[in-house]
């Protein structure tokens, strides 16, 4: 007995030490690139949003009080893209090169063509006005998962939601009809999921907490689990599966739910966060008024 009780110390005792080692690599300084520090690109905005990858390298992203989205191309371009957008807040890019938006103007979901021609996909559940859809992630079928949670705008005549809850959905390619995934929300705001398609995360902004699913093969979700302890506007991942968080700075945990670090950014609030380039090296920051960039050591996902 002793033998094996010695044996199954020894075997615990390893572990503990490969998942410090791992932790002990997982450093910001193991992230970053020490040569390039942030860069800021622009200050011209009122409030930006949403940033979104091409399979270029460029980036797209709101500006959603002025009702914009711009664009940043793999060349340090930067230039309007389009006016009148719907007051779009999320932005994701789908398979075709089409851009779907979170436009909160009517509460609805848009797929904006690369010729600016819009399409509107959703704008109800069960016959009753959504929130005001908030931010985005599609899948490899390109099933759509978007946030709902409800922030009073000024350019509503509404002065409160028509529906009960705060909610999480997934609308099935082709579908029109969304299925509502979880309800369970205080404030639902930033999500993303793993380019394999086996997990998402969801931030619940209004209660602190970030929640890890597993995806089922219809799309709907099971095993909620707590993965960290506060809450995110946007977010995004790297190719070592690093979850990358919004709000004060940048903060980034590792797959495991290890804190790695902070990433301090000279706003009051950054919005969201996406990864950018030729080789998606360099981390796109959304930061209110402001745009800015970091070269990377890694990747992010596509």
């Amino acid at each position: 007995m002793a033998r094996y009780t010695n044996t199954v110390l020894k075997l615990m005792f390893a572990l503990l030490f490969l998942v410090q080692k791992v932790h002990a690599q997982q450093t910001l300084d193991s992230l970053i690139d020490p040569t390039a520090g942030l860069i800021k690109i622009s200050d011209q905005f009122s409030f930006t949003e949403g940033p979104a990858v091409n399979k270029q390298g460029d980036i797209y992203f709101t500006d959603q009080p002025n009702d914009k989205i711009w664009k940043y191309d793999i060349n340090g371009n930067l230039s309007l893209f389009m006016d009148k957008t719907g007051r779009s807040n999320g932005l994701f890019f789908d398979k075709k090169g089409n851009i779907i938006s979170c436009a909160d103007e009517n509460n609805e979901l848009w797929s904006i063509s690369p010729d600016k021609k819009v399409k509107v996909l959703l704008s109800s559940f069960e016959g009753k006005k959504l929130n005001g859809p908030n931010d985005l992630w599609i899948d490899a079928k390109g099933g759509i998962y978007f946030t709902d949670p409800y922030y009073q705008r000024d350019y509503w005549t509404r002065k409160k939601p028509e529906m009960n809850g705060k909610k999480l959905y997934y609308l099935p390619a082709g579908k029109k009809i969304p299925i509502m995934v979880d309800d369970q929300f205080v404030q639902p705001n930033g999500i993303v999921g793993t380019p394999d398609g086996r997990y998402l995360y969801v931030a619940d902004i209004g209660d602190s907490k970030i929640y890890k699913y597993n995806i089922k093969k219809d799309g709907t979700l099971s095993e909620r689990n707590l993965f960290a302890p506060e809450g995110s506007d946007g977010m995004t991942l790297d190719t070592k599966g690093n979850l990358y968080i919004t709000g004060k700075g940048v903060t980034v945990y590792d797959a495991s739910g290890f804190r790695i670090g902070n990433i301090p950014v000279p706003s009051n609030w950054v919005g969201n966060i996406c990864f950018g380039g030729k080789n998606r090296k360099f981390l796109f920051i959304t930061a209110s008024e402001s745009v800015y960039s970091m070269q990377m050591k890694v990747a992010g996902i596509e």
